[in-house]
């Protein structure tokens, strides 16, 4: 498929009760928070579950998330609050979610995260597309060429 859709729902808890509409068929999920506020990386935790809860992906062990850990760039560092070993032990105790540290504003590491995302985003669509994996190869094949760059 062609169409992809990136829902960003800043963190704010009135989004929570549109979920399902926005999770269901996701092909992987992206929690960010900013390392210079506590607040937001404490928050991965209820974020992780309610997708979890609301996506509810047939094997949730194995559900593609990447975690960003945002706003590196602010005060030099000096803001910061959340070490980068404090975000990787969270990953790892979620089931080895990769991790990358961005900053959007200086464009530092987000091709790199985009990309980890958009193959683990594709291979989980892969994985998980029964009206793909019953088509005999060659028709297949042949859609994928309908003018589409993807």
């Amino acid at each position: 498929m062609c169409a992809w859709k990136i829902w960003d729902t800043a963190g704010q808890e009135r989004f929570q009760s549109l979920g399902v509409a926005f999770y269901r068929g996701a092909d992987c999920c992206v929690l960010v928070y900013d390392v210079n506020v506590m607040r937001s990386f404490d928050s991965l935790d209820s974020w992780h579950e309610e997708f979890l809860k609301q996506a509810n992906p047939s094997d949730p062990r194995m559900f593609p998330f990447t975690v960003l850990g945002n706003k590196i760039d602010i005060d030099g560092g000096n803001s910061r609050v959340v070490s980068e070993k404090k975000a990787k032990d969270w990953c790892t105790s979620k089931g080895n979610i990769p991790y990358f540290e961005t900053s959007a504003k200086e464009d530092y590491n987000v091709d790199s995260a985009f990309l980890c995302i958009a193959k683990n985003a594709l291979a989980n669509e892969h994985d998980q597309d029964i009206y793909f994996q019953a088509m005999p190869e060659d028709v297949a094949n042949n859609e994928q060429g309908g003018g589409c760059a993807c």
